[in-house]
């Protein structure tokens, strides 16, 4: 009920006596009110209130079965749909300091006594009317404001949301734009990620770690972009000069993830770095041992390794799943961490199932 229409507001006159209801409704319909509601039952109130949500009661004291102060109790319990209790107006004979207190302190918004004048009556029921309208603007210009920060909250995260699938997207092709390079396909990345996850899971890394760990392992050849094609896709063996180059690779990686603080970069540069770190201390590029490589190194290094043997390249077969753990068991303690193979071999259904998932297609001849 907007301030320019006030006189729609829908009123309940509370009476016990026939003629002071008729009275106050002849009053309010000569002044303009059209949404008028009368009762003499004191006992039923509360459920015209449920039922219509009055903004305001004329209310009378003295009543049989239930009287003013207890109609206004039971309203007490009741709120509108809007959370707010009726405005209330009581009329009555009793004049006495102790009858007003009372009605005001049990939730009477006004006071006036029998007999009342008819202007002043008229205007304290526009007055608190109009206040009951514009605390209701206040509300639903709230409401409104709220709904609009709602949305536009949720838009800012829909954009963050995106943003942060763009980052992760081109973070994806820049690790595939490495493997393709070296005859790797896109579907290893995919694999050899989500194996990297679930054994990170396995590990005890958290849920925001492994969904690093997934986006970060993409990258960890990345800087095979460095290397050129003449040692990279060399078929035969690499002379010793030839493979000092090509494990250059990790630093050039690292050296291109680097300068970022983000949680995600530095993932990727550790990860680039440490990939080709072996258990027995043997790997390169710094002949880190044990527990010194980085856990992130140590768990995409076996995924990465299980994933090349178990895939056909243009220069070899797949191995079997049985052959590749056999292989891998027997490079435990040495190439790799005991307890991750461990874990791998524990949650090898698991992997097995991404593997079938993200299998390479099938080419014909």
């Amino acid at each position: 009920m907007p301030t320019t229409n006030i006189k729609a507001a829908s009123i309940l006159i509370v009476d016990d006596e026939p003629a002071n209801a008729l009275l106050l409704q002849r009053l309010l319909e000569k002044s303009g009110y059209t949404n008028l509601h009368t009762t003499t039952d004191p006992v039923a109130v509360e459920g015209l209130y449920q039922h219509h949500q009055f903004d305001m009661i004329l209310l009378d004291i003295n009543m049989p079965q239930l009287d003013g102060f207890e109609v206004m109790a039971q309203l007490r319990d009741t709120e509108d749909e809007q959370g707010q209790y009726p405005v209330i107006l009581v009329l009555t004979a009793q004049a006495d300091l102790d009858t007003r207190l009372r009605a005001l302190n049990s939730g009477a918004k006004d006071f006036l006594t029998k007999p009342f004048e008819r202007v002043e009556v008229l205007s304290r029921i526009h007055n608190l009317l109009e206040v009951r309208c514009l605390h209701n603007e206040v509300r639903r210009q709230n409401e409104v404001l709220e709904q609009k920060v709602l949305e536009r909250t949720q838009q800012l995260q829909e954009k963050a949301d995106e943003l942060q699938e763009t980052r992760m997207e081109i973070i994806r092709r820049l690790g595939r734009a490495a493997e393709y390079r070296d005859n790797e396909t896109g579907l290893h990345i995919i694999r050899m990620s989500k194996y990297s996850q679930l054994l990170g899971k396995a590990a005890g890394m958290s849920a925001d770690e492994t969904e690093l760990l997934l986006n970060a392992s993409p990258m960890h050849d990345i800087g095979k972009i460095g290397i050129p094609d003449s040692i990279l896709l060399k078929p035969g063996k690499l002379d010793a000069e030839e493979w000092a180059t090509m494990q250059t690779h990790v630093t050039i990686g690292a050296e291109i993830l680097s300068g970022h603080h983000s949680e995600l970069m530095e993932m990727s540069r550790l990860v680039a770095l440490t990939h080709h770190e072996k258990w027995d201390g043997s790997g390169y590029p710094n002949g880190l041992k044990g527990e010194a490589i980085p856990l992130v190194g140590r768990i995409v290094a076996l995924a990465d390794v299980f994933d090349a043997l178990t895939s056909e390249r243009p220069y070899k077969s797949a191995w079997s799943v049985e052959d590749a753990l056999t292989e891998i068991s027997g490079l435990s303690g040495k190439h790799f961490d005991p307890q991750l193979v461990q874990l791998f071999k524990e949650i090898l259904p698991d992997l097995l199932i991404i593997k079938e998932q993200h299998a390479e297609p099938v080419t014909t001849a």
